[in-house]
């Protein structure tokens, strides 16, 4: 039988879950729904289990649960240590607690980082299929990013700047979100035309509101800028651009690829858009899989993954 595991996206307001089949990282129906209204860690596992549980017309179907997550997370552990989002979760330690819910071991859940997990999807089964080296950004109100070698995300090593974020590389006097963001191309509007609008409202209005337009430029310029100065070490195959802001990608692209220009790697916006992060759950479980089966034929012992 096809192997199949519960995948999660936890977002800031919703949750997302399928099940991700193994051959080809295939995902059955999402299922979605907002954050509970009670504000407890019980309530919110409650939730995963609905969720799941709706995932899949068998539970048994299941082999566990791979989860992206929002830092700051121990991803190893399983614990959680937001504080500005989430703050019921603070310290709960969501391994056990989702296991208990499925009746499963501990070790047949596990977590990710959601930007990571946004790179995986699309390398496993989207724009950056077959990409040796591959770079993911998911632009929104700030910037998340990933780095991934031979379809293994990477989190230090040549190019690759601390914990694989971008967001806090210095750049022109601050950071590197300060002019990579939703938060700067509103500003930037507000600069010019001395009101506030939502980075959607621009984008909508930027055919006929040149004040709308010139700051999705800016935002292509300064962040093609920024990768030239981050990414020229780590020397990327393809670069795959998500989130939000990126279904406005026509608006900044032609700026973004003139910053590149003579840097020899592929831009490409994302394929699997929002269903990204649960394929990418999907793709660390079985790397993971394959990881513990291999070290179990290394060692003589039978494989076995729960």
């Amino acid at each position: 039988m096809e192997r199949s595991v519960l995948v999660y996206d936890i977002g800031g307001s919703h949750v997302s879950a399928a099940l991700c089949h193994e051959a080809g990282y295939r995902l059955g129906p999402v299922i979605s729904a907002p954050h509970p209204d009670q504000q407890s860690s019980a309530a919110f596992v409650g939730l995963l289990h609905t969720l799941g549980m709706e995932a899949t017309a068998d539970p048994g179907a299941a082999a566990g649960a791979e989860l992206a997550m929002p830092g700051p997370f121990d991803y190893a552990a399983g614990v959680s240590w937001m504080q500005h989002k989430l703050p019921y979760l603070y310290g709960v330690d969501l391994r056990r607690a989702l296991a208990s819910r499925f009746g499963w071991k501990p070790e047949q859940v596990g977590f990710l980082n959601d930007a990571a997990a946004y790179l995986l999807g699309e390398v496993g089964a989207g724009a950056a299929q077959g990409a040796g080296r591959a770079v993911g950004f998911t632009l929104g109100t700030g910037i998340g990013s990933a780095f991934a070698v031979d379809g293994r995300v990477v989190t230090e090593g040549p190019g690759v700047p601390p914990g694989g974020e971008i967001w806090n590389v210095p750049y022109e006097g601050g950071i590197v979100e300060d002019v990579v963001s939703g938060r700067a191309i509103v500003a930037n509007y507000r600069k010019r035309a001395g009101v506030e609008r939502e980075v959607a409202d621009l984008a909508a209005a930027a055919p006929c509101d040149p004040a709308a337009a010139e700051a999705f430029v800016e935002f292509g310029r300064n962040f093609g800028l920024a990768l030239r100065k981050t990414l020229t070490a780590f020397a990327p195959q393809v670069v795959v651009l998500g989130g939000n802001i990126s279904r406005s990608a026509h608006l900044f692209l032609p700026a973004l690829r003139d910053a590149l220009d003579g840097l020899p790697l592929e831009l490409k916006v994302a394929a699997l858009l929002d269903r990204a992060p649960l394929a990418g759950a999907g793709v660390a479980w079985f790397h993971q899989v394959a990881s513990l089966s291999a070290e179990g034929k290394a060692a003589g012992a039978p494989a076995s993954v729960v």
